[in-house]
């Protein structure tokens, strides 16, 4: 169990995150949150924007791409230096 504060839960099922909380993760009046369950416990994060989803999708698209380069470049390295493999 963790050592968060103990907060109740009102009729309509609402809970107030405490303000250290909501400073510290950037939650303000009227902003999202998304609430699911992860291992048996209730998990309240923020979303993730497309805006950032579509960053992310980006910067892994130029990884791969940066990593098919190094390879090519060490496939033609290896074979300038072993020549042609030997048939068996």
């Amino acid at each position: 169990m963790s050592d968060g504060e103990r907060r109740k839960v009102g009729e309509r099922g609402q809970v107030t995150i405490p303000k250290d909380l909501r400073d510290r993760f950037g939650i303000k009046g009227g902003d999202d949150v998304v609430i699911h369950e992860e291992a048996g416990k209730l998990v309240i994060e923020r979303p993730v924007s497309r805006e950032v989803l579509a960053e992310g999708y980006r910067q892994r698209a130029q990884q791969t791409r940066d990593l098919a380069d190094e390879f090519e470049g060490v496939s033609s390295e290896a074979n300038e230096h072993l020549g042609d493999a030997p048939e068996w």
